[in-house]
């Protein structure tokens, strides 16, 4: 079995990961379901050997090593792929997450204008949350060719890994993938101060001196794009101050107000036809009123001015799900199961 033909049919049957791992054959994620291939089932040597087949002896050195291993893959005439190699029980095993050649358009990711209008920003700090595959990194590309598209401007991209590969067009993008042309996100984001920027994009915010550079770049007259494991606007606040200890948390409050600019939370649910996936997208931008809140930290307070700040563009995660629900997009039970305040969900 060649690595190869595996990532061909991933991308063939349209599946957004190709699994390999011990006592199963290569198992193909397809709008959001596990779908186990027909092939035959791998043993742990097949796996070392198919996994094997596609690192360079600094890689291989490198998990060995670490026993883990984050990288890019990009095979002639195909998709890219975002890949995670690890141990599992003493058997190396890998996971491939597919990333098309493609940057979608805001119009193809059903994305909100008040979004575009986010990237169109001079200045400031604006988040893009959600948990784990649910399209961060699409959004966050399709962001950055918004800009691309339309400003004469210097962009600084830190990765890890490279997973969208962008050419330059009115603007300049630079994309540095961390252990490959840098040791770490926040001496990136450091010395990216020292490179003339105007956009600077952080692929996670995953550390304390990671947020805290990246307040910094955003208070510093740059416009800082960035991503966040939370699931919504009220904690991705709470999770930015958290980190820091309790003594610059107030500084922290005060910066955060000073610099943001909006939030974007984003999940992916399978759609109601059973075929393919709907983004359902929270927005909160940073009002006046936001960000009084952000300094008093009445975090506890932000959903009601969600629910009351249309006019500004912000919607909740209920109220775009209780839209996808009624576009027929998404089943009421796949809505049910998202919905943080049920009683107020069935209300709307």
């Amino acid at each position: 079995m060649e690595l190869r033909e595996l990532l061909l049919l991933c991308i063939q049957e349209k599946a957004s990961d190709l699994h390999l791992t011990e006592n199963e054959p290569p198992i193909l994620r397809i709008d959001g379901k596990l779908n186990r291939t027909k092939l035959e089932v791998l043993n742990k040597t097949e796996l070392k050997k198919i996994i094997y087949s596609v690192l360079n002896s600094s890689q291989k050195e490198m998990f060995e090593r670490d026993l883990e291993l984050d990288f890019s893959l990009a095979l002639p005439d195909m998709d890219r792929f975002r890949v995670n190699i690890h141990m599992q029980k003493g058997t190396v095993e890998g996971a491939f997450r597919r990333v098309p050649l493609k940057i979608p358009t805001f119009e193809e990711l059903h994305l909100s204008p008040i979004v575009a209008d986010m990237a169109r920003k001079p200045n400031g700090l604006v988040l893009v949350t959600g948990p784990t595959g649910m399209g961060k990194t699409t959004t966050l590309a399709a962001m950055i060719e918004l800009i691309n598209n339309e400003r004469e401007c210097l962009m600084v991209s830190i990765e890890d890994p490279i997973e969208f590969i962008h050419e330059n067009k009115k603007s300049v993008i630079k994309q540095r993938e961390v252990y490959s042309d840098t040791h770490s996100f926040a001496e990136a984001l450091k010395r990216a101060l020292r490179q003339d920027p105007n956009v600077i994009v952080v692929g996670e915010m995953r550390d304390l001196e990671t947020i805290s550079t990246t307040l910094t770049a955003a208070e510093t007259g740059h416009l800082v794009l960035a991503t966040l494991h939370t699931p919504d606007a009220p904690q991705t606040i709470e999770r930015i101050i958290d980190v820091f200890p309790p003594y610059q948390q107030q500084q922290v409050k005060l910066q955060l107000a000073d610099c943001l600019q909006g939030v974007i939370s984003q999940l992916l649910l399978p759609h109601a036809s059973g075929r393919g996936m709907t983004l359902a997208t929270e927005v909160m931008i940073a009002t006046s009123a936001v960000k009084n809140l952000i300094r008093e930290q009445e975090i506890e307070q932000i959903p009601t001015i969600m629910q009351t700040g249309a006019q500004y563009g912000m919607k909740t995660m209920d109220k775009s799900l209780k839209e996808l629900y009624l576009a027929k997009h998404i089943t009421l039970d796949t809505a049910m199961a998202k919905v943080k305040n049920v009683e107020e969900f069935k209300q709307l």
